[in-house]
């Protein structure tokens, strides 16, 4: 539950948007098979409004606007996208993201959000690291660090949570992290 403390204030106004992104979706998947036409939902926390925003569509990867409650607008797209909806979008334990993704280590990407990040690799998948794991494993360098890239979500195993890594796991059981090297 360490993760959950960082949710962000309009997440009650999301809720009623996942309403609309449901309508939304059957509009554009009934428009894809016109492939010269790429289209895009803008997703806020703070309104209820379904808006156009400006999309791309190349190799299958498509590019969602979230709107931030500055006023801006912040890409998500690709496996990091597809990461983001599959662990609830905007209503996640993720939150708005903060920022477009970057790059990391070996041809890896990463996009923060309010309550942790979604790391993408070409050989590793993409994988979210948040919480009291997360900040164990930036603490041993991160990706570029000797753990590397994550190899899988947070999964729940007896009195806490583990994540894998490329080089070893971190576990988070009774309050205690526990970083462990293979």
């Amino acid at each position: 539950m360490h993760h959950f403390a960082r949710r962000t204030a309009g997440i009650i106004a999301a809720l009623a948007l996942v309403t609309a992104l449901g309508a939304a979706c059957d509009k554009d998947k009934d428009n894809k098979d016109n492939k010269s036409s790429a289209t895009s939902t803008s997703m806020t926390a703070n309104s209820t409004t379904e808006a156009p925003a400006t999309s791309a569509e190349a190799g299958g990867a498509t590019e969602t606007k979230i709107a931030t409650p500055g006023g801006g607008e912040i890409a998500v797209a690709g496996g990091i996208l597809d990461k983001y909806n599959q662990m609830g979008g905007v209503t996640s334990p993720l939150g708005l993201p903060t920022g477009p993704a970057t790059d990391a280590p070996d041809g890896g990407k990463v996009q923060e959000f309010d309550g942790g990040a979604i790391y993408s690799s070409p050989t590793h998948g993409t994988h979210v690291v948040w919480g009291e794991i997360r900040k164990a494993w930036e603490a041993d360098g991160g990706a570029g660090g000797k753990l590397g890239f994550p190899t899988s979500d947070e999964y729940d195993i007896p009195g806490g949570k583990q994540s894998d890594f490329s080089g070893g796991s971190i576990t988070w059981v009774n309050g205690q992290t526990t970083v462990t090297q293979k």
